[in-house]
Order: C-alpha cells, then structure tokens, then sequence
C-alpha cells in the first residue's frame, strides 16, 4: 500500500482499515516489520504508513501516559486513528492492584467499584489521551464488556453512568454476550446506545462457539461506526490466546461482509474496521486483503476529515 493514509470513500463514510494492536509480540516476531524499523518509533511510523487506523489495547491493561500520547500523535501523519480500550476496570474486568497507580491501590483494595475512583481514573485517562483528541488523531474509546455483561436495568445504569463520565468524549462499545443482538433485542440494544451517544462495535467471529456473538450492522450514531474481526476459531473462549484468535481470513470470507460495510459507511462519516486475529501476522495481512476488496483509495488531492468530536445522539 501507498504511504501517507490510506482511506477509502463508501457511500457517506470514510472507511479506515488496521488491526488491533501494531506491537504484537508475534507480529513482531513475524518479520512483518523490515530491519531497521523493529524499535517503538520505528514500528508505529512504519505501520501508519501502510493503515491509517489502530487500535491500543494496552490501555485495557495499565493506564496511559500523556508522554505516550504526544509521541503516538508525532510518530503518525495528520488524519491517522487511534481507538483506545478502555481500562479494564471500567468494563468490570477483573483488574490487578498492581495495575492501577500506587496511590489508589488502598482504595482498590477497600472499594474496587468506588464511583470516586472511577473519577479518578478516568480523570487520568483522559489526561493521558488529551493529545490525541488535540491532534485529531483519537478516534474513539472502545468500551467491551465482558461476557457476563447482559441486558437489563442494571446494565443499563452502568452504561448510563459512563455516559455521564465520558460526556464530550467519543465512546464506542462491544458487547460480549450475545443477548445485546438477538433478534428480539436488536431494536432496543441500539435505541439505548443512540440515547447515550455511543457508537456500536459489531463483531466477526464463529458462529458455532457457545455464546457467540451474530454479526449486525447496527450504527447508533452518525460520526461513526466499528467493526472487530476476532477470527472465526473454534477454539473461542477456550485455550491460549493464539488458540482463540488462530484464524486466516481467506478473500471470500471477508467479501461476505462487503455488503454490511457499504450499508454502515453509508450511514456514519467514519467506519472503522479493525482485525483482531493477532497470531504472527495474521491480522496485518487480513486488513490488506480487506483494504483490496473495498472501494478505490482516496485521490491525493482529497482531504482526510478531522476525527469526529464528541458524542452526539442519533434519532
């Protein structure tokens, strides 16, 4: 692929293709990255060249820094994404002492759902993000609620309560159990999203795996929508994480989605799709086949939008 940012215009949206992490262990060790480009700089610059988007999963296990965002923001070109996990924490992930600062242990330990806490966390969060939302480079939050985060009213109230938390920032959310999208649910699933502000993460996964999640192609808000494509492994839930995210995309599996992601470019100005299949360099070389498959690139001369701003709600 060309340097610079690849994007592609579908319909209304701006489509931008990556992975969900550029600092694999196995990508790494895959030979994906030429000699000379293997040291922190060298790899994001390298990356952002060929994908214009990326998502940072080490946020789900530590928090930020701000030293971290202003380098991610210099080492990328104008118009690249970042999508940023949530700490686990926040999700109800069970979460480590030692990975929360060791000021805010104690309270950890007395009240791990402390709302003060939470306040405070987030409050360093976003600190440490600020320079990718100043730089138009931070293209959402991505909250995933774990499995056993099902619908109901208090399901509800925690959303809510982040919805509050995260006013003025971009928020999307992918949810792990597959009650959020059965067909029943589906409507109301998306009109709570809509009302918060929050953008829907739809997933490509197996479909024979207990509790797997369908593929949708909901958009609860117009400034943009996500896909994550996990892998189809049968090994989902179960064994090593390679185990559980093995998977080669072939051209014609990802050809089947074509059709959900023109409705969804269609109805966001940006779409983001995201390969999660990180074994060696599986996921890089499935987000070229995709990348391939969508529609010609954007011409030099045509303007990459700024990131979407903040949460605005949908009809």
């Amino acid at each position: 692929m060309s340097g610079g940012v690849p994007g592609y215009w579908w319909g209304m949206g701006h489509t931008f293709v990556g992975t969900c992490s550029w600092t694999d262990p196995k990508l790494v060790a895959s030979g994906w990255y030429p000699s000379g480009s293997r040291d922190a700089e060298g790899r994001l610059r390298y990356y952002a060249e060929r994908f214009p988007v990326v998502e940072v999963d080490s946020t789900y296990y530590g928090l930020p820094s701000e030293r971290n965002g202003i380098l991610w923001a210099e080492r990328t070109p104008d118009g690249f994404r970042f999508d940023v996990k949530a700490f686990s924490l926040f999700t109800g992930h069970p979460t480590r002492a030692a990975a929360l600062p060791a000021d805010l242990r104690p309270l950890h330990a007395r009240a791990p759902g402390d709302p003060a806490l939470l306040d405070e966390l987030w409050r360093r969060y976003t600190t440490a993000l600020e320079p990718l939302r100043r730089t138009g480079r931070l293209g959402t939050l991505l909250f995933q609620f774990p499995p056993w985060f099902r619908p109901g009213d208090r399901a509800g109230a925690v959303l809510r309560g982040w919805a509050r938390r995260a006013a003025g920032w971009p928020v999307a959310v992918e949810f792990r159990h597959p009650d959020w999208w059965l067909p029943q649910t589906c409507e109301a699933s998306a009109g709570l999203l809509a009302e918060l502000g929050m953008s829907t993460v739809s997933v490509d996964m197996a479909q024979s795996v207990a509790d797997a999640v369908p593929p949708v192609d909901v958009v609860t808000t117009p400034r943009l929508a996500v896909v994550r494509f996990h892998g189809r492994s049968a090994s989902w839930g179960t064994g090593s994480k390679e185990d559980r995210f093995r998977h080669t995309y072939t051209a014609e599996e990802l050809a089947q989605w074509l059709p959900r992601l023109r409705s969804m470019a269609e109805r966001s100005e940006e779409l983001h799709v995201l390969f999660n299949n990180c074994c060696a360099d599986a996921a890089v070389r499935a987000a070229e086949t995709m990348s391939d498959l969508l529609p010609a690139s954007v011409p030099a001369s045509a303007p990459v939008p700024a990131a979407p701003g903040g949460n605005r709600f949908t009809s």
